[in-house]
Order: structure tokens, then sequence, then C-alpha cells
């Protein structure tokens, strides 16, 4: 009976009309930078965090999550019409979305994109109210150790999903932690790292480490590599998908919303993954392979439905246990922490409202995107021929207006400029900034817990492998840090990653 109640109150406070209209930017806004390739959900959850800070919490968060499962949407378009993915975990759907529209069947693959989408959205976020509430009762057991032994479980992860080489993301992740130690000493009230800068007492502000590494890293790349994109078809048509269609999409909607619902709890980026896992998995049980990279449907229905569904899932370890599944989510904790919100378990008992606002919101987002999405076709389709160059420096400018809007603070343009330039040369470098951020949201919660943990444990490191639930989590660290090691599992970790670049 708590469950439909909670589910009452989460309903109740997302169809608010402050509430409904702040998830209708939300997925629009996510459509369009998942249509407009290299700018990504990442980039613009970050260039937004200043504009939260001036909006009531609930519909901060409802706007964010939207952008992010918006831009799965909206990032299959370009990967079929243009064959190029506005987002990652789009990459996949190009294969055979693309040969679909050579073949004149574009509106057919936008459908199935969409419906398959829509049905793996709706399911994940009822695994999310299913299993976030037993979960957030465990997770309120968690002591100081626990809480340590976790992050470093979401740290490795983080590491072991990253693009590119282990050892590079084992540096970003110290450079984060590293990052997270500017400012003022928790205990002793001493200011470090701070170079004697009072304004960076309190710490780096998030928001422009954000948009700095993020959104104005990612600008200049862009424009440093802007593709000529060419367009298939000026106007799209047949968007009803076939009996037969609908016959061979249902198995590859299925397999994919089950593979993206586990894979997206998984630290380090699960929506992308899980696009990469259906599409090998339908590939394997199709009675018809010798079709998939000429236009095949389960190639766009199983992997669409597998990204929608990681993205939603994806929200489970963030609301329960305060850990965030991927650099989204490291934002949303930002966006949290900027509005004077604790991440972790206690936002579930606090502020109930909240807690199932988001959830709710997240099943009226996919409704609207499944009914605004197919509409806009032709809306999306003539975007695409803006350039970035034009597009770009207003980005930029509003970027800049935002992070001093938050502090008023000429120190934090100063530290966008700086971390954008870190930010280029990281990708320059082939260094994934993912972990980066990971750990500079996660260091100064890991630093609490480790001094409180040895505070209560009167200075005896053992307590960490003495009580049950911190030993198995560390045990878990160990055992993902030695598997990615692993030759074999290094190597088609490297094939994996180089297939989706």
């Amino acid at each position: 009976m708590d469950f439909f109640n909670n589910l009452a109150l989460g309903f109740s406070t997302a169809s608010s009309l402050e509430n409904l209209f702040f998830c209708l930017i939300g997925v629009l806004l996510g459509t369009l930078i998942g249509v407009l390739p290299g700018i990504g959900a990442t980039a613009t959850i970050a260039m937004l965090l200043p504009i939260t800070f001036q909006l009531e919490p609930v519909s901060s968060l409802i706007m964010l999550a939207g952008i992010y499962y918006g831009a799965q949407y909206g990032g299959s378009t370009t990967a079929i019409l243009i064959n190029m993915p506005g987002e990652s975990s789009s990459a996949v759907t190009a294969i055979d979305g693309y040969q679909m529209a050579k073949r004149g069947r574009a509106g057919a693959a936008l459908a199935i994109a969409a419906l398959g989408s829509f049905f793996a959205g709706t399911v994940s976020t009822f695994l999310v109210a299913i299993f976030a509430p037993p979960l957030t009762e465990i997770a309120l057991q968690f002591g100081a150790a626990e809480y340590f032994s976790l992050m470093i479980v979401g740290l490795v992860s983080s590491i072991a999903l990253a693009h590119g080489s282990i050892i590079k993301a084992l540096a970003m992740v110290a450079l984060g932690l590293l990052l997270g130690l500017v400012g003022t000493d928790i205990y002793t009230g001493t200011p470090r790292f701070t170079l004697g800068i009072r304004e960076y007492s309190d710490g780096l502000n998030f928001v422009a480490v954000a948009v700095g590494v993020f959104g104005i890293a990612e600008i200049l790349r862009n424009l440093e590599s802007e593709k000529t994109r060419s367009l298939l078809m000026a106007k799209v048509s047949g968007l009803l998908p076939t009996k037969d269609d609908f016959r061979r999409m249902v198995g590859p909607v299925l397999r994919g919303t089950a593979i993206g619902s586990a894979l997206g709890i998984l630290p380090g980026g699960g929506a992308i993954l899980a696009s990469f896992a259906s599409y090998t998995v339908e590939k394997r049980v199709s009675d018809r392979p010798e079709e998939f990279g000429q236009g095949s449907v389960a190639g766009v229905a199983g992997p669409e439905s597998a990204n929608n569904a990681g993205a939603q899932t994806s929200f489970i370890p963030l609301l329960t246990l305060g850990i965030p599944a991927n650099p989204v989510m490291a934002l949303m904790i930002g966006a949290m922490i900027i509005q004077g919100i604790v991440p972790g378990p206690n936002v579930a008992t606090e502020q109930p409202a909240l807690f199932w606002g988001i959830i709710a919101s997240m099943w009226i987002g996919n409704l609207m995107l499944v009914v605004l999405n197919l509409p806009l076709i032709g809306l999306w389709v003539k975007l695409l021929t803006i350039p970035y160059y034009v597009l770009f420096p207003i980005i930029m400018a509003f970027c800049s207006i935002g992070v001093y809007s938050v502090n008023s603070n000429v120190y934090d343009l100063f530290a966008v400029a700086f971390f954008g330039f870190i930010g280029y040369v990281l990708v320059k470098l082939r260094c994934e900034p993912a972990p980066l951020l990971l750990g500079f949201v996660l260091g100064p919660l890991l630093e609490e817990n480790l001094r409180r943990a040895m505070i209560l444990s009167r200075g005896d490191p053992s307590t960490f492998f003495t009580r049950p639930i911190s030993a198995t989590l560390l045990f878990i660290a160990l055992v993902v840090l030695v598997i990615v090691f692993l030759p074999s599992v290094r190597k088609k970790r490297e094939e994996v990653f180089q297939e989706e670049d």
C-alpha cells in the first residue's frame, strides 16, 4: 500500500503545471541536443547547471533528467538520417538504421526506434520504482566504512568501463580526487591547495569544472573537426511500421529492455555498453544474421531499447545510494548539492515528493517523447542544416553568463577557461574525462567517510575488512580491477570501444 501511496505522491508532484512545463522543456531540449551531433547530454547538462540554481529542486532535477533520456531518443534521428550518431549510445543504431533510410524506410526506422525506446523507458522506470525503495532501506543501514567501500567500487567500475587505456582512466580518477581536495580541511579548517586565493577556500566550483571539462572542451573539439552533414532526404514519410516490422521488433525490444535495465545500473556508462551488447545478442539469436548491416529491424529496435532502458535505470544508484553511475548522474548530484540536498538514501525519507516526483516524471516524459518526436521529425531535419560555427559562440556566451551568475565570482570564469583547455588537452591525449568528474564528485565524500570511519574505529583500518558489507564491497572492487587487467578482457574491451569510436 505504501508503494501505491508513494506513486500517487510522485504523480501529483510531477503533474503540477510547473513540473510538467519543465519536463516538456527537458525532453524537447534533450531531443534537440541528441539530434545535433557533437554536443551531447553531458555537455548540455553541465552548461545548464547554473540555471537550475534559480529553480525549485524538483523542477530542476525533472528537467535535467528529461534532457538525459530525451537525448537517447534524439540521438537515433541523426544516426538513421545522416549516419552520424547524436549520442554515443546510438552508434550501433546507425549501422542498420542508415541502411533502412537508404532503402527509403527512414520513417519506419525512426518509428521503430521511438516505439522501442518508449517501451523500454516505461518498463525500466517501473523497475526504478520497484527496486529503489528496498535499496534505500538497505542503504540506510550503511555506516561510514560501508560508504567508503561503496565509493571505491564506483570509482573502480568507472575505470573499468571508461574509454581508452585503463592506466589513463586510473590517472583521471586520481586527478579528480586531487581536485576534490582543493578547499578547506573538513576537520581542521586549514586551507589546502588554494594557491592563496580566498575564493577557492570552499573548493573548486563544480559547475565551472563540469562546464569547462565537458562543455567548452566538447565545443573546441567539434569546431576543430566539424564534419560535413548531408541529409539523405529533405522530407521523411511513411512513419508507420508494417505488421512484419512489428512482429520482428517484439523480441529485440524485450531483450534490449532486459539488457539495458541490467547494464544501466553499472557505473561508467551502462547505456553505451547496453546498446552494443544488445546488437551482439540480436545478431547471434537471429535466424537472419545476414540482414545485419543491411537494414535489419532487430538491429534498430534492440539497441535503441537497450540504451533507453540503461539511461533510466542509471537513476537507481543515484536515488538510493547517492552514487553516480555515469557522468550525467555525477552532474545530477552536483545539481542536488547546488540546491542544498545531500545525495543519498535520506532523500527518499526526508524529501519523498522529490524522490517519487522524479520517478513519476520519467513515465510522463517518455509519453511526451513518443507523442511529440514523430510529428516533429521535419523540424529536427531542418535543424540539422544549422552549422556549428553559428551555434557554438552563442552557447559559450550563455555558459559564461550562467557560471558567473551562480556565485558572481570572476574566478569561476577563469576556472571555466582553464578546465576547458584541460578538457581539450585530455581529448587530444585520448583520456576519458568522465572518471575525472566522478573522482571530483566522490572525492570529498570519500575523504569524509574514510576519516569518519577511522575516527569511529580509533584509527584501526581493519574496520573496513571486519564489517561484512564493507569487506564484500572491497572484494568486489578488487575482483573488478583484477578482471579488467586480464589480457583477454583488455583485448575484448579495446575492440568494443574501438568499434564504438
